[in-house]
């Protein structure tokens, strides 16, 4: 007996409950195959492309694109079965039943980092509606099937965020890219045009107390509203304290000049910091924990998952390099690029924004020396990287022109005191004005 089935929105994962609609990849009367996905989603962590269980014809989908859906909200209605696809064998018809996948969480989306450079695709949960196929499915209220629509050229995530904080409708649009794709001068052509002044009545001009008392409101939500979550989190539940130490960079900058000019992929300083993390990490494991508060604990935990700031067009976000413990500067070059190339593409997995340890920030990139970094909770400590500048400093005994960095360290004051938090940075500065402190510890 056909069917028609309503797959709903799925669980997210990681805390994760809702999601907004980025871009439809079916329209109403489509046929659809089994797991193929079917709408474009974007979570406060990642985009994501999420597939349908089902195959057969769509006959309804829910939401607009931009429209925000909370987890369990019906996304599409497909009709399964052999009155559903014309012409189908039975052996199609009988696949097209769906694919048996159980409901569960989602939490990572998967752990297939083979190929990373494309979006997870997510684990969907689903209910089956039966009903005749003679006709569509009515759409459960509140939610309104949308009109069919034609294909949708894709259009970059960097002139959608364009768009969508500037206000411009891309439905009104008209790209001027091949096959009619919107492209960035296209979003800005808009916004001028928006910008533009527009002579008004004088009746209809408010008085300019009014304009400025109002203000401008912009939605807390998504990656910037997930970030003001954490980080409000972080400071209630956190007595943090922070230290800080001027060092001289000079003979890690020269160490990493040699390291390079020998030839093979090319050693960053993030990596050479990062190594020289997880080497005093395993001096002060109680850097490397979390607080259990309902059961009263410390946990110490056994591996090191570095997370690093990034800045990218949809917000801060912190990559994390799994076992990073385990990796030589080489290997952490290579992944800390990995991560970077894929957070500011926008397809980072949540898998890849989680289960962070210990969290190194380099603000330094942003032309400052120092910061008192906020603790990236659940974790107990933040590394934080000001700029590396030539300073005047004392060497050997003689005035010289040497290349300083200021270095801040951000602790949870219930793992451990001030004397360890100090010993952690301490070693850490001793490894940057000597690398071959380092060696030992290798």
């Amino acid at each position: 007996m056909p069917q028609v089935m309503e797959f709903k929105l799925p669980d997210l994962g990681e805390g994760l409950t809702e999601a907004e609609i980025v871009r439809w990849l079916v329209a109403v009367g489509d046929v659809v195959a089994i797991d193929q996905p079917v709408v474009e989603v974007e979570t406060a962590k990642a985009m994501v492309e999420v597939p349908c269980p089902y195959g057969g014809v769509v006959t309804a989908r829910f939401g607009e694109e931009g429209t925000e859906l909370p987890v369990g909200a019906p996304l599409i209605t497909v009709a399964v079965g052999a009155a559903s696809l014309p012409g189908a064998p039975a052996a199609q018809a009988a696949e097209a039943e769906g694919s048996g996948n159980v409901p569960r969480p989602l939490i990572g989306y998967g752990e297939d980092h083979s190929r990373p450079a494309r979006r997870r695709r997510v684990r969907p949960v689903t209910a089956a509606v039966s009903a005749p196929v003679a006709a569509p499915a009515p759409a459960p209220a509140p939610a309104v099937p949308v009109a069919p629509a034609g294909p949708v050229p894709v259009i970059s995530p960097l002139v959608r965020k364009l768009a969508k904080d500037g206000g411009v409708d891309l439905r009104a649009l008209r790209g001027s890219g091949p096959e009619g794709l919107i492209l960035r001068a296209d979003v800005e052509a808009a916004l001028a045009a928006l910008r533009a002044p527009e002579p008004a009545p004088a009746a209809a001009v408010a008085p300019p107390a009014a304009v400025s008392a109002q203000g401008e409101r912009i939605p807390l939500k998504g990656v910037r509203g997930a970030v003001a979550e954490k980080l409000s989190r972080s400071r209630r539940e956190i007595p943090d304290a922070t230290c800080w130490v001027d060092a001289d960079a000079t003979e890690l900058m020269a160490a990493r000049a040699a390291m390079n000019a020998v030839g093979g992929p090319k050693i960053s300083v993030l990596a050479l910091l990062a190594r020289i993390c997880t080497a005093a990490l395993a001096r002060y494991p109680e850097l490397n924990s979390t607080v259990d508060l309902a059961a009263k604990e410390i946990v110490r935990l056994p591996s090191v998952h570095l997370g690093f700031a990034a800045q990218t067009e949809r917000g801060l976000v912190v990559p994390v390099v799994r076992d990073a413990q385990h990796r030589n500067p080489e290997s952490l070059s290579a992944e800390f690029a990995r991560l970077t190339e894929l957070a500011r593409a926008g397809k980072l997995a949540p898998a890849d924004l989680t289960g962070g340890t210990f969290t190194l920030n380099n603000y330094g990139v942003f032309g400052v020396d120092g910061s008192t970094p906020i603790i990236n909770h659940p974790e107990a400590a933040m590394l934080g990287v000001g700029r590396i500048i030539d300073k005047p400093w004392v060497h050997e005994g003689q005035l010289a022109v040497r290349k300083v960095v200021q270095l801040s360290l951000t602790f949870d004051h219930r793992v451990c005191d001030g004397g360890t938090a100090g010993g952690f940075l301490r070693y850490v500065a001793d490894c940057v004005e000597s690398p071959a402190v380092l060696l030992r510890s290798l």
